[in-house]
């Protein structure tokens, strides 16, 4: 069965970073796009940043913009999320998500992706 697994979260200093690896097993998601959401306590699943084949085609809220990176590795078919100079308004859990089906090409949206992960969490100190 498909499987995605998070990791590298953790506790971090404002302006620190982090990088997460989310490790997809079960099926090859070469040529899907894959995706980084995160939840807040309190707060509803936003969208972080999705990449497809391309980084013409990498994508980025505008709330970690210039700040988070993400990377794909297809032969290991793992995704990654570098991200620098962490705000503590980015502490959340975030979660892996990869899309199974070229169902739209709307890269932010949640409903869009088919498998997700369990999560990691990213907490901020300031």
């Amino acid at each position: 069965q498909v499987q995605l697994v998070e990791s590298g979260g953790g506790l971090v200093q404002a302006g620190g970073s982090l990088r997460l690896s989310c490790a997809a097993s079960g099926r090859s998601f070469s040529t899907y796009p894959m995706a980084w959401f995160r939840q807040a306590p309190g707060k509803e699943r936003e969208f972080v940043a999705a990449a497809y084949k391309h980084p013409r085609f990498y994508y980025y809220s505008d709330l970690v913009k210039g700040r988070f990176t993400i990377s794909r590795d297809i032969d290991k078919n793992t995704v990654y999320l570098e991200m620098n100079n962490l705000r503590p308004e980015d502490t959340a859990v975030y979660y892996c998500a990869a899309d199974g089906f070229s169902d739209t090409y709307d890269f932010a949206y949640e409903p869009k992706y088919d498998y997700w992960g369990q999560g990691t969490q990213v907490t901020v100190s300031s």
